[in-house]
């Protein structure tokens, strides 16, 4: 089986070739195009193709990580949005909680109330009303929901939720109301919250929705859009998309819900660290992907990708509730730019020049210093061989904006830059932290896995900063995201709201929630076509303490389910407890909230990573003056630039050095040791730590 994978990133779009059967693998990368993604996917696969000779439709499967819909809510960029509610709750997307993320700030941002994804006049509300246990109060006025429709539509709206409140107990009217806009509106997306969230609290299940709405008009095009130009070009194979959980769905699935897709891109770089990491003989990792526009954090730990739990999963600061990999994004890349802000303090990023016109050094008109250029400043970087040679970088332009820059602080271009980098370093040790240490969790126990394009030029000072042991930099870091799509399976998600106690729960009726759901998903994995010896059902529910007002997740065992199965769920709900909180309450009753069906459609995968050519001597390849700030003090080494396919098994080289490759340049600074391992990673120490 020949499959692709692509990841499309804010500056370059990055694609892997392999034959699952052999295990041969060919990376490339293309520039992205942002302001029409799919051009930058299709040059992608036409250029991967003509690289291997390959022609388009021996393709089996494209597997496709997306940062549309990511982008849409970054940006405020969606559809014009509608919303049909019942009456007297026209505004509780905008009024939310009033509960303040900054609890003393008077200035602070309410982004639902700043920004909103649907406006107060895009708001319709009818009659109709459920109680608490789904039963009906008020009929629905289906007149009133027709008339809605036909006045958002005069309004130009592209988009209508249709939410109302307990649809997550009984889904009957949202879904005649959602039949009633279609008929009346065929070419007008539409969505209910029962479809996206059906989960208690409100706001969220609202909000959730709404961004659903926002962003599905746009991901719907794209992905329909790629689906026919790949089949113009010659790919006949089937099309998988990422989503937010760490697996792939079929492009029908995405357009149902397209807010599965707000992650897509930025979980397959975390599913390839760990991926890579499991090969490596190493469970517990920080994944730390530097692109051209930000960083993306990861914590996986015992091998397992760490999952946002229901209160703090945010996408652009709106809270979500969906199925997510916890993944903490900062502004920091290598298009980062740095500058002096208004009261005179230096700072780089969020801002970033992007990929057109890009940093200075890219040569395209850009004005701006970035990160980039710093590290073609401080000799990090070789311009003649970056991309592998097949792109030149250039160093008078970066020494320009760096040097202008320079002269505003009373600096030389080396400080500049260094500090420049430092400053980048410390925000991103500084978002690992706050996933690390503020959660309880050492980050000096864990391995730092450096990728994307930028990834490997910092791990080191990162680590450096959080006094972090090891760095593992996989064989090909700039495309590890197109790497870990190749490693995920077809993954969907069912939930019911259960509100059941221990002591007076109803076994049965916890037993028929899990069968329904194993039969909603059965039938959407016979819809794709997945034999039924490759589907894998896992339970899990979201449990608490009577009277909190979090949950935990917790895995239920398979078959019947008994007294003594649920005793061993107690349990782990009081050790998982202890673990996240220090302590539990096992005299306390428990109350599962939701339970919960994560369904597997097992589907080829890369297995293992392809040979690594044993070399006996590193090939340098030049040497060039490197910056590295060493006990505080900016020193200049004389650095070799070896090609880092060259470097040996398992035998220790001292650093500094630059390793170049295709799709990334690795720096080891002074006082670290290098080394490749078996598989072809490169694993780094530091001399004071190792």
């Amino acid at each position: 089986m020949i499959a692709l994978g692509v990841d499309v990133g804010g500056t370059f779009t990055d694609l892997i070739l392999a034959d699952l059967a052999k295990g041969d693998v060919t990376i490339h990368k293309t520039p992205s195009t942002p302001s029409d993604p799919a051009k930058g996917v299709i040059n992608g696969v036409r250029g991967i193709c003509e690289l291997t000779g390959t022609e388009p439709g021996r393709i089996d499967a494209i597997f496709h990580g997306t940062t549309v819909g990511t982008n849409a809510m970054l940006v405020h960029d969606g559809a014009v949005t509608g919303m049909i509610t019942n009456e007297g709750f026209r505004d509780i997307l905008h009024i939310g909680r009033h509960q303040r993320p900054q609890h003393y700030s008077i200035m602070q941002d309410l982004p639902w109330q700043s920004r909103p994804l649907i406006r107060r006049r895009f708001r319709k509300t009818v009659a109709g009303r459920l109680d608490a246990k789904g039963n009906e109060l008020v009929p629905l006025d289906e007149e009133a929901v027709a008339k809605a429709a036909r006045d958002l539509g005069a309004a130009g709206v592209e988009a209508i939720l249709v939410g109302f409140l307990f649809s997550y107990v009984n889904p009957a009217h949202e879904r005649r109301a959602a039949q009633i806009v279609r008929a009346t509106l065929p070419d007008v997306f539409v969505t209910t919250s029962a479809e996206v969230s059906p989960q208690f609290r409100e706001f969220e299940r609202f909000t959730t929705a709404a961004m659903s709405a926002f962003i599905g008009p746009k991901v719907r095009r794209y992905v329909s859009r790629l689906s026919d130009e790949l089949r113009e070009i010659g790919v006949n194979g089937e099309l998988r998309v990422m989503t937010s959980n760490g697996g792939l769905a079929t492009p029908e699935m995405i357009a149902e819900r397209p807010a599965t897709t707000l992650l897509s891109g930025l979980v397959a770089g975390v599913r390839g660290g760990a991926w890579v990491g499991s090969h490596a003989g190493t469970d517990r990792l920080v994944t730390l992907d530097i692109g051209g526009t930000s960083a993306d954090i990861g914590i996986i730990r015992n091998g397992r990708l760490a999952e946002a739990d229901a209160r703090s999963a945010k996408i652009a600061d709106f809270p979500v509730m969906l199925p997510m990999i916890d993944i903490h994004t900062v502004g920091a890349g290598g298009g980062s730019i740095a500058y002096i802000d208004r009261g005179k303090a230096f700072r780089v990023g969020p801002q970033s020049a992007g990929a057109d016109p890009g940093p200075a050094a890219y040569g395209r008109g850009g004005t701006v210093p970035t990160v980039t250029d710093a590290n073609l400043v401080l000799g990090r970087l070789v311009a003649d061989n970056f991309l592998g040679g097949r792109m030149g970088l250039d160093a008078k332009a970066a020494a320009r904006v760096i040097g202008e820059l320079a002269e505003k602080l009373g600096r030389t271009p080396e400080e500049t830059a260094e500090g420049a980098l430092t400053v980048l370093n410390s925000n991103m040790a500084n978002a690992i932290r706050s996933r690390t240490v503020q959660k309880g969790i050492d980050p000096r126990d864990f391995t730092l896995c450096g990728f994307g394009g930028a990834g490997p030029l910092h791990a080191a000072g990162v680590a450096t900063m959080l006094d972090m042991k090891n760095v593992l930099i996989p064989p090909h870091p700039g495309i590890t995201s197109a790497v870990g799509l190749l490693t995920a399976d077809l993954e969907y998600h069912a939930l019911r709201t259960a509100f059941a106690v221990k002591g007076a729960l109803d076994i049965a009726r916890l037993q028929t929630l899990y069968d329904d759901m194993e039969r909603e998903l059965g039938a959407i994995f016979a819809r794709d076509r997945v034999p039924s010896d490759k589907i894998k059902m896992l339970r899990q529910a979201d449990l608490r303490y009577v009277g909190q007002g979090y949950e935990l997740k917790i895995d239920v065992p398979d078959g019947p389910l008994t007294e003594a199965a649920l005793d061993r769920v107690w349990q782990a709900f009081h050790d998982r407890h202890r673990e996240e909180y220090g302590h539990a309450f096992e005299a306390s009753p428990i109350e599962i909230v939701t339970v919960k069906l994560r369904g597997l459609g097992m589907v080829d995968k890369l297995a293992e990573p392809p040979a690594y050519t044993v070399s006996s001597e590193p090939k340098q390849v030049g040497v060039g003056r490197c910056v590295f700030r060493v006990d505080d003090t900016l020193e200049t080494h004389d650095t070799p630039h070896i090609e880092r396919n060259s470097l040996p098994v398992e035998r220790k080289f001292a650093g500094p050095a630059i390793l170049l490759q295709t799709d990334t340049t690795t720096v080891v600074p002074p006082g670290w040791t290098y080394w490749a391992d078996r598989h072809g990673n490169v694993r780094m120490t530091h001399d004071n730590q190792a």
